[in-house]
């Protein structure tokens, strides 16, 4: 069974991407499972990517690369042996190390069953330039690398992003996407593999979370939109996401860095106890 590592750095565009390959799966009708991972606890990913439960399970509180690593096992077999899918895509956490993440798959019972395995890494187009060892090794990571958000940063911009993920990946092809709009037949994973992959090999430190925080804020309800983006605006951090309510109705929360959006949520709506509440991860003082 082919399996599909999705990694990229916090508020890339990775959820879009699988909300993309869901419906583009239903449409074609292969029979795609996901396991999302977020390092925040409250589950806000499940509730973005829609309203088909039995399309993806969710693991929460840490990441696939490291500690929920036994978790990953144990859901991947269980998804093997209960759904028996076409494909499984594993969307890592945005602090998790795609790479390490893949090698949990050489571990048994999985190693008995995965077949071909890739590793697609979602950029944000906006933030090519970010000053982090870990999304540069996340770069490295890939097989594949998706330039998201394209139309955002214009043909400069563009550019720009381009030669610098050639600088930090030189021999990674490059897919330029508009909100997450990567094509099933592209990601699908179709290499072939016989050993634990090698062509990523690089020297890094034991990978942990020491330098990132998550927090839960609890927004009042009840104010207007304007008011409430800047409640949140004023405590934001990399990445905020969650729902909150305000007097205009439910909005879902996405930030990124000093990009601050609320927008109405999808025809699946939102889990009541996911309402004002939003998670904002940040880096540690040290």
């Amino acid at each position: 069974m082919p399996v599909l590592v999705l990694g990229g750095f916090l508020g890339s565009g990775k959820t879009t991407v699988v909300r993309h390959l869901l419906a583009e799966a239903q449409r074609t009708g292969r029979r795609l499972a996901v396991v999302s991972n977020e390092f925040g606890a409250l589950g806000i990913d499940a509730a973005l990517i829609g309203d088909r439960p039995g399309d993806m399970v969710e693991l929460a509180g840490g990441c696939v690369c490291c500690t929920l690593s036994n978790e990953l096992r144990d859901t991947l077999q269980l998804l093997r042996e209960r759904a028996d899918p076409d494909c499984i895509v594993v969307e890592c956490s945005g602090l998790a190390l795609p790479f390490d993440t893949q090698l949990h798959l050489y571990r048994p019972p999985l190693r008995d069953w995965v077949g071909d395995e890739a590793c697609v890494v979602v950029v944000d187009s906006e933030r090519v330039d970010e000053a982090d060892p870990l999304f540069e090794e996340q770069l490295q990571s890939a097989d594949l690398l998706v330039l998201n958000k394209v139309d955002l940063v214009g043909e400069a911009g563009l550019q720009r992003a381009r030669a610098r993920l050639v600088e930090l990946a030189p021999d990674t092809p490059i897919v330029e996407v508009i909100q997450g709009a990567v094509p099933l037949g592209l990601a699908w994973p179709h290499a072939p593999r016989a050993t634990a992959p090698g062509h990523h090999d690089h020297d890094h430190a034991p990978h942990g979370h020491v330098a990132w925080a998550s927090q839960e804020l609890r927004v009042p309800d009840g104010l207007g939109e304007s008011a409430c983006h800047d409640w949140i605006y004023a405590r934001r951090g990399v990445r905020t996401k969650g729902f909150v309510r305000c007097a205009e109705g439910i909005r879902v929360v996405q930030g990124v860095g000093r990009r601050l959006e609320l927008v109405a949520p999808g025809p699946g709506g939102v889990p009541p106890e996911l309402v004002g509440r939003v998670v904002v991860i940040d880096r540690t003082t040290p």
